[in-house]
């Protein structure tokens, strides 16, 4: 079980005051690692009870955080975790849902109240995707047209119905959350939304897309480069497929990596011991439900 400590709040006045609370059936969880500039930036646009879980940072990050939003709860993690971080968040959130942010991303006037609205008029439906705008520029992200043409059935649900999410746009349905067993452990970030997705689909829950929800997002110059996030991305894909798909998945999803970047950019993308020995432990496969619509998007 991974350690935490709670460090005190930071009693000194600020000058600034946190925003004013927009709905309180929602929370926003942030976690990081060594962002500080970016969450003094970011902290004070949250309009929701903010709840920082920090990934063993050394520069200083919660005291940070506790000087610009003395409100916030901190969770200090002693072992960077990734996106685990966030059940982390969840758990410690007092509210029936709970919006995701990162350091470098933020909610839209009102996105939060609407978000709850959805989800409390809509029971079968465990996550909202906002639609996100990216940098200064506020360019619409490329994949919320994907997401926006989703081929899957949609029935009655209140928007496209997913097999995929991005964590920084996204406000969950608490219980649903928990009981999927929140971000993998083996798929640490990024991509870790996958198991998540796939764990609630074979739970009959729902991920839909809603346009009218916003989130903005302004990703930091300092991210990893393209190339080691395209190694990541397909050392999460692999082990999300070694967690919950066929093997011919698995050995798609290898000989995808392999055509992408050779033998040796191979080496790179390939899961972990740790991560390919915690996968295997648990491995469970879908439901072919679940299969069958991940064949209607392409996944298959």
């Amino acid at each position: 079980m991974t350690q935490q400590d709670t460090a005190p709040q930071d009693t000194a006045r600020q000058d600034t005051a946190a925003p004013e609370v927009e709905d309180p059936r929602v929370s926003v969880v942030v976690m990081s690692r060594d962002r500080r500039d970016d969450l003094a930036a970011s902290m004070l646009r949250h309009r929701a009870p903010v709840v920082f879980v920090d990934n063993a940072s050394a520069d200083g990050s919660p005291e940070v955080v506790r000087r610009v939003r003395p409100d916030a709860r901190v969770v200090r993690l002693r072992e960077n975790v990734g996106a685990v971080a966030r059940n982390v968040g969840v758990r410690e959130a007092a509210t029936p849902y709970v919006a995701f942010a990162d350091d470098d991303s933020w909610w839209a006037p009102g996105a939060l109240a609407a978000a709850a609205d959805l989800l409390e008029a809509n029971p079968r439906v465990a996550v909202v995707q906002a639609r996100i705008l990216v940098g200064p520029q506020e360019r619409e992200d490329s994949f919320m047209a994907v997401l926006r043409d989703s081929p899957l059935e949609q029935g009655e649900l209140p928007g496209p119905r997913l097999l995929g999410f991005v964590a920084c746009g996204a406000v969950v349905r608490r219980t649903d959350f928990l009981a999927a067993g929140g971000f993998d452990p083996a798929v640490p970030f990024p991509g870790e939304e996958e198991p998540l997705t796939l764990r609630l689909a074979a739970l009959g829950r729902a991920v839909v897309y809603a346009d009218h929800l916003v989130a903005h997002h302004h990703p930091a110059t300092s991210r990893h480069s393209p190339d080691a996030r395209r190694r990541a991305v397909a050392r999460s894909t692999l082990t999300s497929a070694l967690l919950l798909r066929p093997w011919r998945v698995v050995g798609a999803r290898l000989r995808a990596s392999l055509r992408a970047g050779g033998t040796a950019d191979l080496a790179a993308a390939l899961p972990t011991a740790r991560q390919a020995v915690s996968a295997l432990r648990r491995r469970r496969r879908l439901p072919e439900a679940v299969e069958r619509d991940l064949r209607v998007v392409g996944q298959g």
